[in-house]
Order: C-alpha cells, then sequence, then structure tokens
C-alpha cells in the first residue's frame, strides 16, 4: 500500500474512532451549530498561524480552544440568545480568516485543501499529532464518561449530587475544539461537523444505551472513512467530500432499515 494511502486511512480511522463518541454528545446536548463554529474559527487559526510564522498545527489548536472558552464564558452571562451569538462567532471569525489571509503579502495558499480537507496528503508528522492528540482524548472521555452522561441527562441533579457541572461542560467543549482542530486536515471546515453528527445519529436508531450508540457511532464513522477513500480512489473525487457523501448513505440505509423494522414489528 502507497506511503500516502495508509497514512490518509490511519488518521482517518483514529479521527473517526474519537469522532464517535463525542459526536454521540454532539447530538444529545444539540451541540451541532456549537462544532461548526469551532470549525469556522480553525481558518481563523491558519491565517493567525502564518501571519505570525508559528505551527499552523499549533495555531488551529489554540484559535479552537480559545473560542470554546470565549463561549462556555459568554453563555453563562447571554446578551444575545445562544443561536445569534454562535452564528455571529462562526461567521465573523471564518471572514475575519479569509480577510486576514487575503492581506499577507505573497501568501499563495490553497484554501481547498483547508475548506473540504486533504485525507491523502497527510504526512507522518501529522499523523502524531494526530494520534497523540486523539489518545489524550480517549483517556480524558473514558475518565469522565459517566459524569458526562449525568450532566446531559440532568444537569440540575448532577449539580444537586455534587458534580462540578460547569469544569464537566467546559472539558467537553475543549475535547471537542482539539477534535475538530486535528480533524481539520481531514475533512475541512466546511465538513468536519458532518462527522461528527451523522454516524451519531445514523446509530441512535438501533441502540438501546449510550455505550452501544457510541460504540455504533464509531463503527459507522470508520465504516465512511473506508468507503468514502474507496469511493475517492475509484472516482477521482476529493476524500472529504468523498467520506460525507459515503456517511450520508449510511445514515440514508439506517433510515430505510429502522423504518421496515418497525413495519415488519406491526
Amino acid at each position: 500500500m502507497p506511503d500516502f494511502l495508509w497514512l490518509g486511512l490511519s488518521a482517518g480511522l483514529i479521527i473517526a474512532a474519537i469522532a464517535g463518541p463525542l459526536g454521540s454528545f454532539v447530538v444529545w446536548q444539540r451541540l451541532a451549530y456549537f462544532g461548526d463554529t469551532l470549525a469556522h474559527s480553525a481558518l481563523l487559526g491558519v491565517a493567525l498561524s502564518l501571519w505570525l510564522s508559528i505551527n499552523i498545527q499549533l495555531g488551529i489548536i489554540i484559535c479552537c480552544l480559545g473560542l470554546a472558552v470565549l463561549l462556555v464564558v459568554l453563555q453563562r452571562k447571554p446578551q444575545l440568545a445562544s443561536d445569534s451569538l454562535l452564528g455571529i462567532l462562526s461567521h465573523g471569525s471564518l471572514a475575519l480568516g479569509l480577510v486576514t489571509i487575503a492581506l499577507i503579502d505573497d501568501m499563495r495558499l490553497d484554501l481547498n485543501a483547508y475548506l473540504f480537507g486533504d485525507l491523502l496528503a497527510v504526512s507522518l508528522h501529522d499523523l502524531y499529532w494526530i494520534g497523540g492528540i486523539a489518545l489524550a482524548l480517549a483517556l480524558t472521555l473514558w475518565r469522565n464518561w459517566n459524569n458526562l452522561l449525568a450532566i446531559t441527562v440532568h444537569p440540575e441533579l448532577a449539580q444537586v449530587e455534587g458534580l462540578p457541572v460547569e469544569r464537566l461542560r467546559l472539558t467537553l467543549m475543549l475535547m471537542i475544539a482539539l477534535l475538530v482542530a486535528i480533524a481539520m486536515k481531514i475533512i475541512g471546515v466546511l465538513l468536519i461537523t458532518a462527522l461528527l453528527i451523522i454516524p451519531a445519529a445514523a446509530s441512535r436508531k438501533f441502540v438501546t444505551s449510550p455505550e452501544q450508540m457510541a460504540a455504533t457511532a464509531i463503527a459507522i464513522g470508520c465504516g465512511s472513512v473506508v468507503g468514502g477513500l474507496g469511493l475517492s480512489l475509484s472516482l477521482d473525487t476529493p476524500a472529504g467530500p468523498s467520506i460525507v457523501v459515503f456517511a450520508i448513505g449510511l445514515f440514508l440505509v439506517a433510515g430505510a432499515a429502522n423504518t421496515a423494522l418497525g413495519l415488519v414489528k406491526k
């Protein structure tokens, strides 16, 4: 197998494995627009990294984490409705990133690689970054799984029982921000939220516990990466969008199967 293929496939499978359980929390807590806002801010991270001449991956991570903290702080004392706040920050950071890139002299940047991802351009250095951060996310998620479930199901009851609800909520936001930052090169700014919510939403139809939903979302996400990569190689289509198209196909199949099962039971 060529190096570019196994590097891209490995990176995609790692992202899908951590996106499954985190995406389940995104679906349960209805945070899809939050994920979009973080993804759009990643492009601002790219622009600031180029402007300040620092590592782009590091700049994206800092920008996403900073915006996640800002969102949590602003949502504590809302001056605006939550969806309005997310809309302003999402499109504002995207526009600011594009304008900043345009103002950098002699800059030739392939924006498509950042907007839609470039799975087949993943290097060994990128894979180390992705693997290290994904491992940290998996350990954090495993350690806080029950508490995160508790604040998802009933935050008021969790607070009465002494759980640090605000700290756990911030931890979840920061984990989503980190995932968005490392997944940007794989799936792109405009499509990363799809890899978070589509596998989780598809798996929701067939499971009876949170753990089953997370595990099924991982399987669907990994299947989407493998299928999308195969689609990309056979039809010469962009890898990131092909993965999302394959995931949507699995979502539709899951929906049809769920409907058929319902009819059989009747």
